[in-house]
């Protein structure tokens, strides 16, 4: 009671939010109608058992016409039970995915406001695959609420509709003490409980260890599928080097831990199998045994014992709920704890950057200016020390300094996406700033989306598009706009780099930050796109991070980043010739 009173208290937390929310009216009243016609059910169950009575009792005194005005009357609560119960699976189904596309937004924007899951990658490994819970956990977690709710709500209800004619059915039994006797009145009710409470125990007792198993199911599924794309992204990467050998080790291995543990899995359920089985074959045949005695007095009728059986099969499952729940149960609790955890990580992680040292906000002048800025790494060991730098309107500024001295972490502080460290940062007000890093990035779609990402295609030309393309050496590519692909496989990194060249000649910012953007170009096609900045952004504020002596042709200061051993590394500017 103590678990099952923590998994209500866990639920609820994540539970509560869409049923107050803007969408709880129409998610309230198709739960209304799902609830409705789950009690609709019982109450047919009801008329059931009364007509199992009737209809045993003409079989018994061989009542032709009355045996044929029951089976007209069965096939009208039949037809009534079937509509009821389509019905109620396609309302539930409708409310399923309404509440799962609202957690979905729920879950979606919180996971990209703020960049909390650029620093969930960072700081957060305990997290594994924030996707596989959003896409997989919250249509389990939703599925299993209303399943078990609803099923516990009729269970709740079916118990306390056929404890009465059971109780009424049951009579007492008498049992012989010595040279008295005891009398239990309604003696099945308490046949059906003990039953139930020895079932439950024992079911809890072996199958205890499944929440544990099934947690680490889903993560060693999703840590399986996340290497499958991984490897799939980088397939030239990993066909260049030979490395399908060990791939190949490397997808065994995280599929031996998905074999393992489904072995423990079965292992575990095998034996609660034996037992839930065995307790529902022997459910069927213990209310005759109870009930026969009384039966072969001739206290009851055939009819009656055939009710007694039937409504104690009702009592009796209504009490073992949990026995028969029990797997998908503890496969909910697992959805719940890894739910609760991307949670618990999500509200850490915001409100660590909302105690961040490196503070960024709108300057009132037009400049950025970085006012003492100290840089770490997720460890803490410190890695930039007291940076401090100004860049006006216009100018053309080159970071520079050699591989790991922390040029495009202090390219990342500036984007806000770091946040380790402390000092100031004040950005241009209202300035129009790109940034455009190594490895661009390349959402699926058409070539169109790709180009102008990521600004939205409204107000945005074909033409202009086609024009940005031709000039960074992309022409072939002209043509392709409404050709949706995998760009990021389709083309090369040299190619991907121009693609980025080409946003920022259509989005034309007012600042524009590179990191290393042009590593994959060689040395005339980085001159041209460098040309091409200056050409078609003229007043705009260009910022370069990388190691090539041959940047600092294009910009008029150098900023020098230079290693200091062990400790952090210092910043110093000098002027170089533009």
């Amino acid at each position: 009671m103590t678990r099952l009173r923590a998994l209500l208290r866990d639920a609820w937390t994540l539970i509560r939010p869409y049923w107050f929310s803007e969408d709880r009216w129409a998610g309230r009243g198709l739960l209304a109608a799902v609830i409705a016609l789950a009690l609709f059910t019982v109450f047919i169950n009801v008329l059931l058992s009364q007509w199992y009575n009737s209809f045993y009792n003409a079989i018994q005194d061989k009542d032709f016409p009355a045996f044929w005005n029951l089976l007209i009357r069965f096939s009208w609560l039949a037809l009534l039970y079937i509509i009821a119960a389509v019905y109620q699976i396609y309302l539930n189904q409708m409310l399923q995915i309404r509440w799962r596309r609202w957690l979905t937004e729920r879950y979606l924007g919180a996971w990209l406001a703020d960049g909390a899951y650029y620093r969930m990658q960072l700081t957060a490994g305990e997290t594994d695959n924030p996707d596989q819970r959003i896409a997989d956990d919250l249509r389990l977690f939703v599925a299993g609420a209303l399943s078990l709710s609803i099923g516990g709500l009729r269970a709740f209800v079916t118990l306390v509709s056929f404890l009465g004619i059971l109780w009424g059915l049951s009579g007492a039994a008498t049992i012989p003490l010595g040279t008295t006797h005891i009398t239990i009145p309604g003696y099945m009710v308490w046949a059906a409980l003990l039953y139930a409470i020895a079932g439950t125990w024992l079911t809890n007792r072996i199958g205890r260890p499944l929440v544990r198993l099934n947690f680490n199911q889903q993560r060693y599924e999703a840590d399986f599928r996340f290497n499958l794309v991984r490897f799939r992204e980088n397939a030239e990467g990993v066909a260049l080097y030979r490395g399908e050998a060990d791939e190949m080790r490397n997808f065994r291995e995280r599929f031996s831990w998905v074999v393992r543990n489904w072995w423990d899995i079965m292992r575990r359920q095998k034996r609660l199998t034996w037992f839930t089985a065995g307790y529902g074959q022997a459910a069927v045949i213990f209310p005759f045994l109870v009930a026969a005695p009384r039966y072969f007095r001739g206290e009851i009728p055939l009819g009656a014992l055939m009710q007694t059986s039937q409504a104690f099969g009702q009592v009796q499952d209504s009490l073992s709920f949990i026995v028969n729940s029990y797997t998908d149960l503890a496969e909910w609790r697992a959805v719940v704890l890894r739910l609760l955890g991307f949670e618990h990580t999500l509200a850490r992680v915001r409100a660590e950057a909302a105690q961040e040292g490196v503070l960024r906000e709108a300057g009132t002048e037009a400049g950025l200016a970085l006012d003492r800025v100290h840089l770490q790494l997720p460890g803490g060991r410190p890695l930039l020390d007291d940076v401090n730098l100004a860049i006006r309107p216009g100018d053309t500024t080159l970071i520079s300094g050699p591989s790991g001295a922390g040029k495009s972490t202090l390219f990342r502080a500036i984007a806000g996406i770091w946040p380790f460290g402390r000092g100031l940062i004040r950005l241009p007000r209202g300035a129009r700033v790109l940034f455009l890093p190594q490895k661009p990035y390349l959402p699926i779609g058409t070539l169109r989306e790709v180009t102008s990402y990521p600004a939205p295609l409204e107000g945005i030309d074909d033409s202009a598009l086609r024009e940005a393309l031709a000039v960074v050496g992309l022409g072939a590519l002209t043509g392709r706009l409404d050709e949706s692909a995998h760009w990021a496989l389709a083309l090369s990194p040299g190619e991907q780099q121009r693609i980025a060249f080409a946003r920022a000649l259509v989005q034309k910012p007012e600042w524009l930050f590179l990191d290393e953007a042009t590593s994959a170009l060689d040395e005339d096609t980085e001159a041209r796109l460098y040309a091409l900045l200056r050409d078609r952004l003229p007043g705009a504020t260009i910022v370069s991070v990388g190691h090539r002596s041959t940047l600092r042709a294009f910009h008029a200061r150098r900023v020098l980043v230079t290693p200091n051993g062990a400790g952090p590394a210092t910043v110093a500017e000098e002027m170089s010739p533009a």
